[in-house]
């Protein structure tokens, strides 16, 4: 307390005593003993009151040694194991851990990473990824707006996020200590191998491989890719010492429906010290796109021919010609073109109403436009009897599926009677139409997606003139039958809403993240937060069943199934509430990205211990480093002064018992008569 605090404090004192003794003895007209109660609790209620007026402070000064922090991270992933350095690692950990220097000095801290981040509870060496990234952003967040060093004991090798050498901040010095042996080894790779997901049925889908070697000598080897016992492609690589890389393109045949399971191998006659890195397996999904359109007209007319041509251009579509007297069912069709309908269409239109088969709407001067204004809502015709000449226009805005303008405004104008036409609900227009120069607002092809169904609207005819034309520029259809193609694919997928939707990809890698998440959906398409969704998980060769409940996300329920081994698995995802369920499979490849590696990665190491000012170590320096880290004189304890400042007694009790005394003051004088 200061000096003036202290004073006032006497001088309370003073008051409350001077005033007891004023009214209860000064002014008593009796000297009774129970006076000399009555002015102690009258003293320690004023000097009370006094007490909070003063509010006298207790200052109290610590001081804190800080000791810079010391962040040992160590790599818990399975490379190191394959390395046979895991016991290095370990007794490298204990002996920066448990040295008295170094924690006299540091405050150290333990941390162990793989695919993730955490502090070091116990090491394994069985982490499926490398992410290095994630531990430099960490320590970053950690030991904000403090200088540190960092030893990382590590192989170096990372199989995903970021590049680590630019992630560690370069104003904290990183002391690598290598694990793994660094003599350089006869090692053929296959380094990465890219290829979609998915490919059509009887088409070719390209795959990408690159090849890396490390060694001195010139060797010659073979990459094939094969299916079960057949093999797909083979070709000879050569490498040398300065050629140790190459490049693969090639084609396969989708000739299989479903999930197909390939193997690429890098085969020599050389002996080498890891063989896992010369083979991968990867999986494409073979999707049967085959689609049956039915032409329904009841004229004859080149744009039919045209259609047909251009729809048949993609062998996984047939058209069929057919008069709508004549159609019988419309189970067996994906998609109907209607080409200028009349009323002779009714049945037809009578008939999709139950089967709800996504249609292509195409008019012109033969089409009656009252009978197809009572069919559909989408576009309202108020057309007359003239005829007129309309022009494209591209709206490059469109944005319902990719398409290019393939040269749209110079194909040669479409013939449709001369009218208005109003646009209603969820209508895009990928061509709008012009009469000459003028834009008439119209459109010109437009399509529509309502409640599930689609729909697309050709508003006038001679589009046979315009594929004509693409052949003219081109030199070939496929422009425009790709134009046209697109349209039917648009057309042909059913978007109908499923009350359970479930995500899954159809093949995964031992490692990855498997993730399936679901939605379901009420009866109004809301989706339901009271939703309790089970899935049940079937290993196909060994029939384990596993259960799993899925946790609600964000609009979305949820289940990871890491940790599953290689092999098929079937699933069921259900909810119990209303029993709906979706049943499907998917495939977990063998392969292990961890074990990839010959040799640490000692050149991104030194990069790294370069761009921070560190210097790298092998486990036998591991006392140098110690020495470096202690003889370090950037790093020092800090010595901190906290002031902390306290009232002398609490506010709150002290009003209690200002507010006891005045009340205990109160019955003994009326206790003894003298009120």
């Amino acid at each position: 307390m200061t000096t003036n605090t202290i004073l006032l404090v006497l001088l309370s004192l003073l008051i409350a005593a001077g005033l007891s003794y004023f009214q209860y003895y000064y002014k008593a007209k009796s000297q009774l003993k129970v006076n000399l109660l009555l002015a102690f609790l009258r003293f320690l209620s004023i000097f009370g009151i006094l007490l909070l007026l003063v509010n006298p402070i207790i200052t109290t000064n610590n001081t804190e040694m800080i000791k810079p922090p010391l962040a040992v991270v160590v790599d818990n992933s399975g490379s190191i194991f394959f390395l046979k350095a895991e016991k290095t690692a370990s007794e490298l950990y204990l002996k920066l851990k448990n040295n008295k220097a170094l924690n006299e000095k540091f405050n150290i801290q333990s941390y162990q990473f793989d695919s993730e981040f955490s502090l070091l509870e116990k090491l394994n060496f069985k982490g499926t990824q490398t992410n290095l990234d994630v531990a430099a952003k960490d320590l970053k967040a950690i030991n904000r707006n403090s200088l540190f060093p960092t030893v990382l004991i590590s192989d170096g090798n990372q199989t995903s996020g970021n590049d680590y050498v630019y992630s560690f901040d370069a104003s904290n010095k990183v002391y690598p200590i290598v694990l793994g042996d660094t003599t350089r080894v006869l090692d053929l790779k296959i380094n990465q191998l890219n290829v979609n997901k998915y490919a059509f049925f009887k088409n070719k889908f390209p795959v990408e491989v690159f090849l890396q070697y490390s060694g001195t000598k010139n060797i010659t080897a073979d990459f094939q890719i094969s299916q079960g016992n057949s093999v797909l492609s083979k070709q000879k690589v050569s490498f040398s010492a300065t050629k140790n890389t190459a490049v693969i393109s090639l084609l396969l045949s989708a000739n299989k429906i479903g999930t197909q399971l390939y193997k690429a191998s890098l085969v020599s006659n050389e002996k080498e010290k890891n063989s896992y890195n010369n083979n991968k397996n990867f999986a494409v999904e073979i999707i049967d796109q085959k689609t049956n359109v039915a032409i329904i007209s009841s004229i004859n007319h080149p744009d039919i021919a045209a259609l047909k041509r251009a729809i048949e251009s993609n062998a996984q579509r047939k058209a069929t010609i057919v008069n709508p007297k004549q159609i019988n069912g419309l189970n067996n069709y994906n998609v109907l073109v209607f080409y200028q309908p009349t009323t002779e269409f009714k049945t037809v239109f009578d008939a999709n109403k139950s089967a709800r088969v996504n249609a292509f709407f195409i008019t012109g001067t033969h089409t009656d436009f009252g009978f197809l204004n009572q069919q559909q809502n989408n576009l309202e015709f108020k057309m007359t009897s003239q005829k007129e000449d309309y022009l494209a226009e591209y709206k490059s805005q469109f944005n319902l599926f990719a398409i290019d303008n393939i040269g749209f405004e110079n194909f040669p104008p479409l013939q449709n009677p001369y009218g208005k036409i109003k646009v209603n609900g969820n209508t895009t227009v990928l061509l709008s139409s012009k009469i000459r120069n003028i834009d008439t607002q119209a459109p010109l092809l437009a399509f529509n997606e309502n409640q599930g169904n689609r729909s697309a609207f050709l508003l006038g005819e001679n589009s046979w003139k315009w594929r004509l034309e693409s052949h003219i520029t081109n030199e070939s259809f496929e422009k425009y039958d790709v134009f046209i193609d697109k349209i039917i694919q648009f057309l042909a997928t059913n978007n109908a809403k499923k009350s359970l939707v479930v995500n899954h990809e159809s093949f995964y890698n031992s490692g990855d993240a498997i993730e399936i998440t679901a939605q379901y959906f009420n009866k109004n398409y809301e989706f339901d937060e009271k939703a309790h969704l089970t899935i049940k998980l079937i290993n196909s060769k060994t029939k384990q069943t596993k259960n799993y409940d899925l946790l609600k996300g964000n609009n979305a329920y949820k289940v990871n199934l890491d940790g599953l081994a290689a092999g098929n698995y079937q699933f069921t995802v259900k909810e119990l509430n209303s029993n709906a369920s979706y049943s499907g499979r998917f495939e977990i490849l063998d392969f292990d990205i961890e074990k990839q590696f010959v040799n640490p990665d000692l050149d991104r190491l030194n990069q790294l211990a370069s761009s921070t000012k560190g210097k790298v170590y092998y486990p036998n320096q591991i006392d140098a480093l110690i020495q470096s880290l202690l003889a370090d004189e950037n790093y020092k304890t800090i010595e901190k002064s906290n002031i902390k400042r306290s009232p002398l007694i609490d506010w709150k009790w002290l009003l209690v018992f200002i507010c006891g005394f005045f009340a205990i003051e109160w019955f003994v004088r009326k206790y003894n008569g003298l009120l």
